[in-house]
């Protein structure tokens, strides 16, 4: 090889090193504006993170505020119930101590009307004597029956413990067992409840 041949193909590699280096440059210039690009969507996304926080964390407060409001609303709904089972009791506790607020009373009546009705029971000729024992006798009756007192019915019903004390018994031609037969001493309710037992005779 000449050495004229050599200078060209020094020359042609030259050329070609330097075409090379041209493209790499062209290539690294078309990426930056890209890098440029990205950094400044970066900058763009770094900007955004504090309200992305802000907003985070108000829906933390929402999601806190969401389970008082619940819990709340629990409370306030168990305090209602209870408040409206403790009005109930209390009413129920008044209406039963307005039913038998006077019992005491009612017993210690039940003789008088007891002395009155034996005294009707005995013959008299003195007539204004009479009018008047009936007179108390039928005022007193009333005056229980207005506050819920009430004879038991006895004589001639199958004798019930719960209404009826048997004091004596009895053969009875015709009457079946364990009926009552007489009463001794006449029975009371008070709004439905034993006040005082009937005392009776009962046949056996």
């Amino acid at each position: 090889m000449s050495q004229t041949d050599k200078e060209t193909e020094e020359k042609k590699a030259e050329k070609k090193a330097a075409d090379a280096s041209a493209d790499k440059e062209k290539k690294e210039d078309q990426k930056k504006p890209e890098e440029k690009k990205e950094k400044k969507e970066t900058k763009a996304e770094k900007k955004a993170d504090p309200k992305d926080e802000k907003i985070a964390a108000m829906e933390v407060q929402i999601n806190q505020l969401k389970l008082m409001n619940a819990k709340l609303t629990n409370d306030y709904a168990k305090a209602y119930a209870d408040t409206e089972n403790m009005k109930k009791r209390l009413e129920k506790d008044f209406d039963s101590q307005k039913k038998y607020v006077i019992r005491n009373f009612a017993l210690a009546v039940l003789p008088v009307v007891d002395d009155c009705e034996r005294a009707l029971q005995q013959e008299t000729k003195d007539e204004a004597y009479r009018k008047g024992v009936e007179m108390i006798h039928g005022k007193l009756v009333n005056a229980l029956k207005a506050q819920g007192v009430e004879e038991i019915e006895a004589e001639g019903k199958p004798f019930d413990g719960n209404w009826h004390q048997a004091l004596m018994s009895e053969h009875k031609e015709g009457v079946k067992p364990g009926m009552v037969t007489e009463v001794l001493q006449k029975g009371y309710t008070l709004n439905g409840r034993i006040l005082r037992a009937a005392m009776v005779k009962i046949s056996e």
